[in-house]
């Protein structure tokens, strides 16, 4: 259950980068003479960050282990949450939150390898759910932490929090994870053998086609993290419960991840994932019907919001496993690839989504119905449609 644990906090450092910035986002305005529509950068050019670098953490990972590129890559993370903490303007913020994501990035990559090294198929899918779900506790209570930092000095108190709980978190990774990955195993650093790892990545049938359904899946989950808080604000009018809702979704993504990691070994990870999707879908489009005969109110959209929430955990953290099924030789390499482009991918769909609020809940109501329908198909050309199988 340790190992459990210290990848959930490793995973939720970058979350927490993300998350505890929202109620932040209008004070950092005000701050730094920012205007509103611009604000979202901060959010979006951390996740680009994230994205991009992983393609360099993978075939790093691989070729020197798992442990030495994750303790440099979270020293670089401290110190530019640091440098988030002292900047004087929004661009150095920034650069600052750009080379934030690219050092952070590292966790995602080491994370997914470590479980593949240690683990494979549903019991991959099982110790990932059980990550996961401890991981959404941080989303749980990250705006709620952000909002009590803001009530005891400015926005930069909540960088330097980041800083501190980072060094925390990477000390008891020195001291308690052991390389996983024996020196037989490494993979050169080469030109030819990375591209040659790449192509067996892309020309891999579940790699492809389960991490395109994530893409579309983590981009309705973008597209909820940047449109939140102006629909609490300016949908319902209600800004002082935006921790509230985004907790009650929260929770019941970490119960989804829970549910999957006790089903998973009996029902398999194709008939939970395929299950998801067509709920996510009825739930999105119940919520649009609702949204258009005006009847929609914030308990409503909690409701059905923290639905699609639910099938979202259940769906992409089945997804994610069997996109890695096939990988286990080039954890590192695939793992990098995928991310790198579930991620960006996922940021630009949800920056779309985010830009696109127009004043209403459609936009995202719409991002989660294409997503759902997106990855079912998905799935069903991966699967040559037979859905639902058991294997």
């Amino acid at each position: 259950m340790e190992f459990v644990a210290l990848i959930a906090v490793l995973m939720a450092l970058g979350a927490l980068g993300i998350d505890t910035m929202l109620p932040a986002l209008p004070e950092i305005g005000q701050d730094l003479n920012v205007v509103a529509r611009d604000l979202p950068l901060v959010i979006v050019m951390f996740s680009g960050g994230f994205g991009a670098a992983q393609l360099i953490h993978g075939p790093l990972a691989d070729r020197y282990g798992r442990r030495p590129v994750l303790v440099g890559s979270m020293v670089l993370y401290v110190l530019m949450n640091l440098v988030c903490a002292m900047a004087k303007s929004f661009d150095l913020l920034l650069i600052s939150r750009v080379c934030a994501g690219v050092a952070i990035a590292a966790t995602r990559v080491v994370t997914i390898a470590l479980i593949r090294d240690c683990y494979s198929g549903r019991a991959m899918a099982r110790v990932s759910s059980l990550a996961v779900m401890t991981f959404m506790i941080f989303p749980i209570i990250a705006p709620s932490i952000g909002q009590f930092i803001l009530l005891m000095g400015s926005w930069r108190l909540i960088f330097n929090m980041i800083a501190i709980v980072s060094v925390v978190v990477v000390l008891w990774f020195v001291a308690r994870m052991p390389e996983t990955l024996p020196p037989e195993r490494r993979v050169p650093l080469e030109a030819k053998l990375l591209l040659s790892n790449w192509k067996r990545t892309l020309q891999d049938r579940l790699s492809v086609g389960y991490a395109a359904a994530v893409i579309g899946l983590q981009g309705a989950l973008f597209g909820y993290i940047t449109s939140i808080q102006p629909i609490v604000e300016k949908v319902f009018h209600q800004p002082k419960r935006l921790g509230l809702i985004f907790a009650a979704c929260a929770v019941t993504m970490a119960c989804g991840n829970l549910l999957n990691s006790r089903i998973v070994m009996w029902l398999g990870m194709r008939r939970i994932s395929h299950g998801a999707m067509v709920v996510l879908i009825v739930a999105a489009s119940a919520s649009l019907v609702i949204s258009h005969l005006g009847l929609e109110n914030l308990w409503t959209f909690v409701a059905l919001q923290a639905v699609t929430m639910a099938c979202f955990g259940l769906a992409a953290s089945n997804c994610s496993a069997m996109a890695m099924m096939n990988m286990g030789e080039i954890a590192g390499t695939a793992s990098s690839l995928q991310g790198f482009v579930v991620t960006t991918g996922g940021a630009a769909i949800g920056g779309l989504i985010g830009m696109a609020f127009d004043g209403t809940t459609t936009p995202l109501h719409l991002g989660f119905l294409t997503a759902g329908v997106v990855a079912l198909v998905l799935a069903a050309i991966v699967e040559r449609g037979r859905l639902f199988r058991p294997a």
